[in-house]
């Protein structure tokens, strides 16, 4: 009997071993699946942009072409929204204005410009690295801190004042010519030469040469060229953001030309006063607008090169001169064939501007 028991619990057991190894494993909790990296272009999520002007919108010239390149971003790509704050125009605040920004906003990426903003930016981006930044006109000292969040943009702005030289010497009867400069530093000075340099190489004796010692004082600006066309110069050449328009009022009041800076000045004054638009001949274009738009566009698509600083120059866009109907009308053919061959020079190498 006892044979027996043993018998029937040996086999309860055996075919309860069976029955458990024939059953399934538990499974295994699944793990959730990890987020697909964004591909490049993807334009679902929404990109947040600050676009902080130490400044204000209305300038006719650097601000309002950086507004341009929000308006066009923001037309290609509807998944990116622009915040634009004005600091105004006294300096002692930008830094503030940047700080408070930097710390409060909602944003992905921050653009800024102009050398005045470049030292701030150098102590406030590290405190930020998993924000972005970009800054035009002038490129941050990437030795000073850990700036590998910071793209850093800056224009040939002497190749594209070398143009208008060229430009100023071929239209100018008097064989004097001027340029007014908002203050005297590099930025500016770097303008100045290279239009130096294209009108002496083209025939101009003099190029007359004054600072504004500021960027929005119009009166300053009429009044410095007003004396410039006095002495004789008869093309007067503006690289002084606000102030400049007060040279576009001696141009009128004088009937001599002037050549704009930045945006197409003469198309934008246009709208408002045509007699005087039809004196700005052309404009050195420094494209404020089409360099941000670039660089946002390479920012969705992955490829914008942070911690380092490019340079624009002809042959990338970045300067070069306005034309339009105004100068269409005012410059002869053979100028305009001229410029044309000037341009190609400058983009090969052939002529190195100073």
């Amino acid at each position: 009997m006892k044979k027996s028991l043993i018998l029937v619990v040996g086999i309860l057991l055996a075919l309860s071993m069976v029955l458990g190894a024939c059953q399934s494993a538990p499974a295994k909790p699944e793990e959730p699946a990890a987020p697909a990296a964004p591909e490049a272009g993807d334009t679902a999520k929404p990109v947040k942009v600050v676009n902080l002007i130490n400044g204000v919108l209305g300038d006719k010239s650097f601000f309002d072409s950086a507004n341009r390149g929000m308006e066009m971003v923001m037309k290609d790509f509807p998944n990116v929204e622009v915040k634009t704050i004005e600091a105004g125009i006294d300096p002692a605040k930008w830094q503030a204005a940047l700080e408070d920004a930097a710390a409060n906003e909602d944003y992905d990426i921050m653009i800024l410009g102009t050398y005045q903003m470049s030292e701030f930016l150098e102590m406030v981006a590290p405190k930020y690295p998993e924000k972005k930044f970009i800054i035009y006109d002038v490129a941050v000292d990437y030795t000073k801190a850990k700036l590998d969040n910071v793209y850093s943009v800056i224009y040939k702005q002497n190749e594209g004042s070398y143009l208008a030289g060229v430009y100023a010497a071929l239209m100018s009867q008097s064989k004097v010519v001027g340029v007014i400069g908002a203050q005297d530093i590099p930025v500016i000075n770097d303008f100045i030469v290279g239009y130096k340099q294209g009108a002496l190489e083209n025939g101009v004796t003099n190029v007359i040469v004054q600072y504004a010692g500021g960027w929005n004082d119009p009166a300053k600006g009429k009044e410095l060229a007003l004396a410039m066309y006095q002495q004789g110069a008869d093309v007067v050449f503006q690289v002084a953001g606000g102030t400049g328009v007060g040279v576009f009022q001696a141009a009128q009041e004088m009937n001599k030309l002037a050549i704009g800076v930045d945006s197409d000045q003469a198309m934008i004054i246009n709208d408002t006063n045509p007699e005087q638009a039809k004196l700005i001949a052309t404009s050195m274009m420094k494209n404020v607008d089409k360099s941000l738009y670039r660089a946002l566009k390479m920012y969705l698509e992955g490829t914008l090169p942070f911690g380092k600083a490019e340079a624009l120059g002809i042959a990338e866009e970045g300067v070069g001169l306005a034309v339009n109907s105004i100068f269409d009308e005012l410059t002869p053919a053979d100028v305009k064939t001229k410029l044309e061959a000037v341009t190609a020079d400058v983009t090969a190498g052939k002529i190195k501007v100073d």
